[in-house]
């Protein structure tokens, strides 16, 4: 996937914002105001970080090259995924809306509410 793959796909999701809070070179996207995705704009290739069930974060890192530990995040609950052209779209498509789903089952029931209509 590219960038603007990605980004199109998570402003596709209900709630989603976009902003560059950190830097130029740092794309966030959040919902109901909390982060679900960081994408490296200056890395090459491609890369972003994306929140996961524990468990799962660590079953990814082992079965694909391609997913490291979150680079500048909490490594339990933050994977780095790196654009190579050997990334499987559909892999990297369901990490994104994973990470999303996660963010958004913790909002508060009135924020979640808001964005489920």
């Amino acid at each position: 996937m590219n960038i603007e793959e990605i980004r199109d796909f998570c402003l596709s999701l209900k709630g989603v914002e976009e902003s560059f809070p950190f830097d130029n070179n740092t794309l966030v996207f959040k919902v109901g105001g909390k982060i679900f995705l960081l994408v490296a704009l200056d890395a090459q290739p491609l890369r972003f970080n994306a929140k996961c069930d524990p468990e799962k974060a660590i079953k990814l890192r082992e079965t694909y090259s391609y997913v490291l530990p979150g680079f500048h995040m909490n490594k339990q609950h933050w994977n780095t995924i790196v654009c190579e052209s050997n990334s499987s779209r559909k892999l990297l498509t369901e990490l994104i809306k994973e990470s999303y789903s996660i963010v958004l089952m913790r909002l508060p029931k009135s924020k979640k509410a808001m964005i489920e209509k």
